[in-house]
C-alpha cells in the first residue's frame, strides 16, 4: 500500500494533531483542578466498649503454599517469570531468560558478549517492543535492542503480552507493536524497621567470566526510596566447538568473542495518596570483538564493536483509584556505535564506522472512569530521533512521530472488552540527498474476555499493526533504500485458562493457557547480500502467512513443610510460509522451527534448592530457498539441559546465597544461528551477600 497516497493536507494534520494533543492537556488541567474540590471519605473510629472476658493471645501461625504463577485475568495472551522464578533460570541475562517463554526463538550469536534479540511469532525482531520500568527502549537506527545487555541481577519480573498489554491506560507507544516485552527492575521493599539493604554478587565461570555486582537500596522516607546498582562484566569468550565441511571434522576454538562491558544505573520513587513517580538514570558500555561466520574454513576474526547507552526517563501516574487519571512520561536517550573492521579496507584506511543516536521522547496519558465498569483512554506521544555518521554520502536524517491513542474499556463481572485505534504520523527529514517522506496510518485493535468459571476464561483478540522502516534500511550508505514500504501485519489470536488451587490433593495448584494464532504480514522486509558483505540489498518481499499454537502449563505441589515441587512446560507450533508473485512456498521462512519445547522444574528442601531446565528446537532453514530439501540451507535440531542448585543460610547474621550452575550438561553441539556455533557444556557460580 502506497501511503503517501493516502496522506492528508499537511495543514489539514497539523490542526488535528494540535487539537488531540490541546485535548489531552486540557483534561489535564480541568480533572486535576476538579481533584482539589473533590471529597474525601472519613472513616469514623469504632467506639464499641471492650469485652470485659479475658483476651487470649494467639501465637502466630505462619501458612506456606505452592502457587502456580499466571496470570488469568489478562484479554490478551501474557507470559511471567518473576521474583525467585526468575533468579532460579540458568541465565545471565534477559535474553537467556526469554528462551523459556513459547512463541520465541531467540537469535543468538555466540558468547557472553554476542547480540540477542528475540523474534516473537516469527513477526520478527522489529516488531518486539521492549519497555523498561514502563518505558519504550527504542533503537531507530536498526530497530533490535540487545536484551543481553540487561542483567537479571537487578530484574524483578519480566513479561511476555501477543498483541498488547492487557491495560488501556497506557502511552501510545504500547499499542504500536505486534509484541510486548516489559521488564520491572527491583523495586526497594522495606520492613518498618528497615531503612538499607546492601546485596553484593559476584559470579565466576566458563570462558573467563568475571561478573562483580552491587545493588544498594535506601528508605528516605515513608513513601520515598532510592537505589543505586552496578555491575562488571569481562570475559574471554573462548570455546571449543566441533566443525565439519562435509569431508573432514575437527574441533576449533572460537576467537574474538571477548567482552567488557560496565553497567551503572539508579533512581528514586515515590507514592503517596494522589499518585506515584519514579526517575531512573542508566549507563551501559561495551567493548567486545564480534565473532564471525564459520564458512570457508574461516575461524579467525578481528571486528570490533564499541557501545555506549544512556538514558534518563522520569515517570509520573495519578491514583488510579480516581475517576480521572494522568500518567506523564519523558525521557531522554543518547546512544554511540563503533565498528572496526580492519579487514575492509577503503580509500581513508580501515573501516570504522561512528553513529550517534539521540532521542526525545514524552507522552501524557488520559483515563476518566464514564462509569465503574467503563473506562476511556486517550493518549499522545511524540518522539524524535537523530542519527549521525561518518559514512560517506550519509544524509543525517531526522525522524519525527507523533502518535495518538484513543481507547475504550468495557469491565463487566465476567465479560472484559478493549478496543483501540492508534494513529502515527511519521515525518522523515534529511539534511542531504532524499528522505523517506511523510506517513500516517491509523491501526485499530480489539480484544475480548469471558470469565465462563472462576477458574476457567476464554479470550480472543485482533489486531491490526505496522513497523516503519528503520533508518538503516532507510537511509544507510549503499544499504538503504528510501522506496521501502512499512510492514503491515494483521493478528487473529483466540485463548483460553484455565486455574485450579487443591485444598487437598496430589497437587497444589494447576495452571494452563492455550492460544491459536494467525498473523499475516504484507511487504515484508528482507536484506539480500549484493556483490560482498558490505554491501547488501534491501527490499520488500511477498506476504508471509503465519499459524500457530501454544501451551503453558504449570504445576505445583507442597509435599511437606520443607519441601515444595514446581514445574512448567511450554509447548509451540508454529507454520510460517510466504508467498511472492503468486507462488507459495510450503516450507518454514528461516529460523522459524515447527516445534519447540521447554521444561523447567524445581524443588525447595529447606535451605537447598534445585533446579532443572530442558529446551529443545526443531529443524529450520538458514535462508529462503526454491528447494526445501537444500542440504545447504538445512539446520539440525538442537536441545539442552541445564541444572543448578543453590544454598542460602546466613554468615554474621545476614542471607547469603550459594550457586553452581551446569549449563548445557551433555555437552552438544548447535547453532541458533547458521555457522555461528554455540558454546558445549559450560560453568557458573554465584555468590550473593546481603546485609
Amino acid at each position: 500500500m502506497d501511503l503517501t497516497a493516502r496522506q492528508t493536507p499537511a495543514k489539514r494534520n497539523g490542526c488535528i494533531k494540535g487539537i488531540v494533543w490541546l485535548v489531552s492537556f486540557g483534561m489535564a488541567t480541568v480533572f486535576c483542578c476538579a481533584q482539589v474540590s473533590a471529597q474525601t471519605l472519613v472513616v469514623k473510629k469504632d467506639t464499641t466498649q471492650k469485652d470485659s472476658a479475658k483476651i487470649h493471645q494467639l501465637k502466630q501461625v505462619e501458612i506456606k503454599g505452592a502457587k502456580a504463577d499466571v496470570r488469568n485475568i489478562s484479554p490478551t495472551p501474557v507470559q511471567v517469570l518473576k521474583g525467585e522464578q526468575l533468579q532460579r533460570l540458568n541465565s545471565l541475562s534477559v535474553a537467556d531468560a526469554l528462551r523459556f517463554f513459547s512463541g520465541v526463538q531467540l537469535k543468538d550469536y555466540g558468547g557472553v558478549g554476542g547480540l540477542k534479540t528475540v523474534n516473537i511469532r516469527s513477526l520478527g525482531s522489529s516488531h518486539v517492543a521492549i519497555f523498561y520500568d514502563g518505558v519504550e527502549l527504542q533503537n531507530a537506527q536498526n530497530g533490535q535492542v540487545d536484551l543481553g545487555r540487561f542483567s537479571l541481577d537487578n530484574m524483578d519480573e519480566v513479561d511476555l503480552y501477543n498483541g498488547q498489554k492487557s491495560e488501556t491506560f497506557q502511552a501510545a507507544k504500547g499499542f504500536s507493536a505486534a509484541s510486548s516485552i516489559y521488564l520491572q527492575g527491583a523495586k526497594p521493599k522495606f520492613e518498618p524497621s528497615e531503612h538499607t539493604h546492601i546485596r553484593f554478587g559476584y559470579k565466576i565461570g566458563s570462558f573467563g567470566l568475571n561478573n562483580p555486582s552491587v545493588l544498594w537500596q535506601q528508605k528516605i522516607n515513608k513513601n520515598t526510596s532510592t537505589y543505586f546498582s552496578t555491575e562488571w562484566t569481562k570475559a574471554n569468550g573462548r570455546y571449543k566447538f566441533r566443525y565439519t565441511n562435509g569431508v573432514y571434522d575437527t574441533t576449533a576454538v572460537r576467537n574474538n568473542t571477548d567482552v567488557e562491558s560496565y553497567r551503572v544505573e539508579g533512581g528514586i520513587n515515590s507514592y503517596s495518596e494522589s499518585g506515584e513517580w519514579n526517575v531512573k538514570v542508566y549507563s551501559y558500555t561495551s567493548n567486545r570483538g564480534l565473532p564471525g561466520a564459520i564458512v570457508s574454513n574461516k575461524f579467525n576474526y578481528t571486528q570490533r564493536q564499541w557501545d555506549r547507552n544512556q538514558f534518563i526517563q522520569a515517570n509520573y501516574e495519578s491514583n488510579t483509584r480516581k475517576r480521572y487519571t494522568i500518567g506523564i512520561i519523558a525521557k531522554y536517550a543518547d546512544d554511540y556505535l563503533r565498528y572496526l573492521d580492519p579487514e575492509f579496507v577503503t580509500t581513508t584506511g580501515f573501516l570504522d564506522n561512528r553513529f550517534n543516536q539521540h532521542e526525545l521522547y514524552f507522552s501524557v496519558a488520559n483515563r476518566y472512569r464514564i462509569l465503574p465498569v467503563w473506562d476511556l483512554d486517550l493518549s499522545t506521544d511524540y518522539l524524535r530521533n537523530t542519527l549521525d555518521a561518518n559514512l560517506y554520502r550519509f544524509p543525517y536524517p531526522t525522524r519525527n512521530q507523533e502518535l495518538v491513542s484513543l481507547a475504550s474499556q468495557l469491565k463487566l463481572k465476567r465479560f472484559n472488552l478493549q478496543a483501540s485505534v492508534l494513529g502515527t504520523f511519521v515525518d522523515d527529514r534529511v539534511k542531504l540527498y532524499e528522505g523517506g517522506g511523510n506517513k500516517t496510518e491509523y491501526t485499530p485493535a480489539v480484544t475480548a474476555s469471558l470469565q465462563v468459571t472462576p477458574d476457567l476464561m476464554l479470550r480472543a483478540f485482533y489486531k491490526n499493526i505496522f513497523r516503519l522502516p528503520t533508518l538503516n534500511e532507510l537511509y544507510y550508505t549503499f544499504i538503504g533504500n528510501t522506496l521501502l514500504k512499512p510492514e503491515y501485519a494483521k493478528q487473529y489470536d483466540i485463548g483460553a485458562t484455565y486455574n485450579r488451587h487443591f485444598v487437598d490433593g496430589f497437587i497444589s495448584s494447576f495452571s494452563i493457557q492455550g492460544d491459536v494464532y494467525y498473523n499475516k504480514v504484507k511487504d515484508k522486509i528482507i536484506a539480500a547480500p549484493g556483490l560482498n558483505l558490505f554491501r547488501w540489498t534491501m527490499y520488500n518481499l511477498g506476504d508471509v502467512n503465519i499459524k500457530g499454537a501454544e501451551v503453558n502449563m504449570q504445576l505445583a505441589k507442597q509435599v511437606s513443610r520443607y519441601l515444595n515441587l514446581n514445574a512448567t512446560i511450554n509447548y509451540t507450533w508454529q507454520q510460517a510460509f510466504y508467498t511472492d508473485n503468486g507462488i507459495t512456498y510450503h516450507y518454514n521462512i528461516p529460523y522459524v522451527p515447527t516445534n519447540s519445547v521447554s521444561f523447567t522444574a524445581s524443588a525447595d528442601y529447606k535451605s537447598f534448592g534445585f533446579n532443572y531446565s530442558y529446551l529443545y528446537t526443531g529443524s529450520r532453514y538458514s535462508q529462503l530457498s526454491d528447494d526445501q530439501n537444500h542440504i545447504y540451507n538445512y539446520l539440525q535440531p538442537w536441545y539442552t539441559h541445564d541444572v543448578a542448585v543453590n544454598y542460602i543460610t546466613k554468615i554474621y547474621k545476614h542471607k547469603t546465597q550459594f550457586s553452581i550452575e551446569v549449563n548445557n550438561l551433555l555437552n552438544q553441539d548447535r547453532e541458533i544461528i547458521a555457522n555461528f556455533p554455540m558454546p558445549r557444556r559450560f560453568y557458573r557460580f554465584k555468590l550473593s551477600y546481603s546485609i
